[in-house]
């Protein structure tokens, strides 16, 4: 799998900030390798690239970058072309300092996926990412030369997740976090979304659940991957029938079988999560994201609105751009999202107002909360602009219902009354999440997040619900919830909720759009999907079957938003209960456990959406 060990290497330097430019790392830096002793007497490899001029009268911060992904290029007279999240801090003047997390390439001991927090540890051998960080740090602050005693921690997806989890770590010299399209959950963010498995991510579990036999500089899971032997993800997966069947495939893959054993929120996941260890925080946070990131969207807005709730003194920040996943860590000049165009230097922008102001405040200047950046830095979205909020979600917005009216009308006002709108589902022809077959095979979905729905809109198996054309622009600013009110013929479905900015008929296309066969007359751009599978309405910790035929209350959040529908534009909402292969589909007979449904457990069924299911909005003037 040519192109997906090629991916694997994009997220790895994309996570790294390792992208080619120069000598500049070679000239101006020296580079050192380490081993550090972790409490329990593990050894993580560090590489540490230490500014020539630094000195006892010369000090400089530390920044540091902990990852599953590599820390390549090995051996001390090996440079990479950039170190640090930009050109801009790597001119700035920092030493950066990269690392192996255990049980990855060079570093000794045991993988773990999204290793679990111990809050209160007892001995030597109680360790987490918290505690890995607290001996890294303490390691650094006593052996690198010229450093100021001051470190900050930066990092994309997983490497975000171990700078979340560094937090944790409480050590005092630890000053600023920042902690990018982080993961919080795996049963809400990247292999699962509310609980529904995302199949699109069939192909990467070799690399999170391979253990290596030996410390290594390379992928030692490359040998675990397969040929699918075409080019067509939605074609293989659908063949591929029920999960059960992928044991011919991953039987001995371990994360692969937790993940099987494990279909609901049950320990194994709970522990896992961070959300719940946030409740004193030390250094300056500041979260960031991307509204159209298709992997870890749900990571940073919950990790900034946790550290609100429960430690309401801390420092605490947070940023969304109009990016894909982690595409802030490096500049496009037009910055695109599949066919829509925000802007131009978006990414710069971001790093040298936002992100290097931040690390620059807490880590050579006065360290004060007066760091010159609001509390929440949001891009718009529809009026491709930023804008400062001093708490997210805003106090000034207001809650709107937009009901799902059985003539197909999205209206602010409940219906007069009852009606209902029904379709078939059928999971052996399940609705595609994207026209575009080419993405069908990466490691993770990308452009889906604002593409065009019209292919998903004209089938029959996908409920419309929109609003007349817009009279003036509707900013929505916050968070969604999706109040359905619905029922099903079988005892199981999928509930996929789906906002939509339709664009006016005589809408130019922009001069930048990769795809010259699609067109912006009419076009039907998703601004926000989620998806909520019915056996979890009542608790994500136990799955329920739905009584057939009975109208049943299925609420859920959409993650948030901040997006103008224009004057001319409408809003719309849609409705199905396939999204394939980005879903895994449900088989919609309920079975105690997904991933072991038979063939014959997969059946049609008529879902039924009720004229008072309503979708719940945040709006700004």
């Amino acid at each position: 799998m040519k192109k997906l060990s090629a991916l694997i290497l994009f997220i790895a330097a994309t996570c790294s900030g390792v992208f080619a430019q120069s000598n500049y790392v070679k000239e101006n830096f020296t580079k050192k390798d380490v081993y550090i002793t972790m409490r329990d007497g593990v050894k993580l490899f560090t590489s540490i690239y230490t500014p020539n001029d630094a000195s006892k009268d010369k000090k400089y911060p530390i920044m540091m970058q902990r990852t599953c992904y590599s820390i390549a290029p090995y051996g001390e007279t090996k440079y990479p072309g950039q170190v640090g999240p930009s050109k801009y801090m790597m001119q700035e003047g920092y030493i950066f300092v990269y690392q192996d997390v255990r049980g990855r390439y060079k570093s000794e001991g045991t993988w773990t996926n999204m290793t679990p927090v111990i809050d209160n540890k007892k001995s030597k051998t109680d360790v987490d990412e918290g505690s890995d960080t607290y001996d890294t740090i303490d390691w650094l602050i006593k052996n690198s030369v010229g450093n100021n005693g001051r470190v900050g921690q930066w990092g994309i997806s997983y490497p975000g997740f171990y700078t979340a989890a560094g937090i944790l770590s409480n050590h005092p010299a630890l000053k600023a976090s920042s902690p990018q399209a982080p993961i919080s959950d795996f049963f809400f963010d990247d292999f699962h979304h509310n609980g529904a498995f995302i199949e699109s991510y069939f192909f990467t579990f070799p690399v999170f659940g391979v253990q290596k036999t030996d410390t290594t500089t390379k992928a030692w899971y490359q040998n675990t991957m397969f040929n699918p032997g075409t080019k067509d993800g939605y074609q293989f997966l659908l063949d591929l029938g029920p999960l059960k069947n992928a044991d011919k495939y991953y039987k001995d893959n371990f994360f692969w079988q937790e993940t099987v054993n494990h279909p609901s929120y049950d320990e194994f996941w709970q522990k896992r999560g961070l959300l719940k260890h946030f409740n004193k925080v030390k250094p300056a946070v500041m979260l960031v994201g991307g509204w159209f990131d298709a992997e870890d969207l749900t990571g940073p807005l919950a990790i900034y609105k946790t550290i609100e709730k429960k430690d309401p003194s801390a420092y605490n920040t947070i940023v969304m751009g109009p990016f894909g996943h982690g595409r802030w860590s490096r500049e496009t000049g037009h910055t695109m999202h599949s066919n829509v165009y925000f802007g131009d230097s978006i990414a710069t922008f971001y790093q040298t107002n936002i992100e290097q102001k931040f690390f620059n405040h807490f880590l050579k200047g006065k360290g004060d909360k007066n760091s010159g950046l609001p509390e929440a830095y949001m891009f718009n979205t529809g009026k491709n602009e930023w804008r400062k909020f001093d708490k997210w979600p805003a106090t000034e917005a207001t809650h709107v219902k937009f009901y799902l009216n059985a003539d197909g009308k999205l209206a602010d006002a409940a219906p007069g009354a009852t009606g209902n709108t029904t379709f078939v589902s059928d999971p052996m022809k399940p609705v595609p999440y994207t026209e575009d077959n080419t993405t069908t095979m990466g490691f993770t979905p990308f452009n889906y997040m604002s593409e065009d729905q019209r292919f998903a809109g004209r089938r029959t198996d996908v409920l419309v619900f929109q609003t007349d054309v817009l009279t003036d622009d509707v900013t929505l600013g916050g968070e969604i919830m999706a109040n359905l009110k619905v029922a099903t013929t079988g005892t199981d479905a999928d509930w996929i909720v789906k906002l939509v900015d339709v664009y006016p008929a005589d809408e130019p296309n922009n001069p930048y759009m990769p795809n010259k066969n699609i067109i912006l007359s009419n076009y039907q751009q998703m601004v926000r999907s989620q998806i909520m599978p019915a056996r979890f309405r009542n608790g994500f910790e136990k799955a329920v079957p739905m009584v057939a035929n009975q109208k049943t209350d299925v609420n859920f959040h959409l993650n948030d938003v901040l997006h103008t529908f224009k004057k001319g534009h409408r809003i719309m909402i849609q409705v199905q209960s396939t999204s394939f292969p980005l879903y895994a589909r449900n088989p919609q007979k309920f079975v105690e456990n997904p991933y072991k449904a038979e063939a014959s457990d997969y059946q049609k069924a008529t879902h039924t959406v009720f004229n008072d299911s309503f979708i719940d909005v945040e709006v700004l003037k």
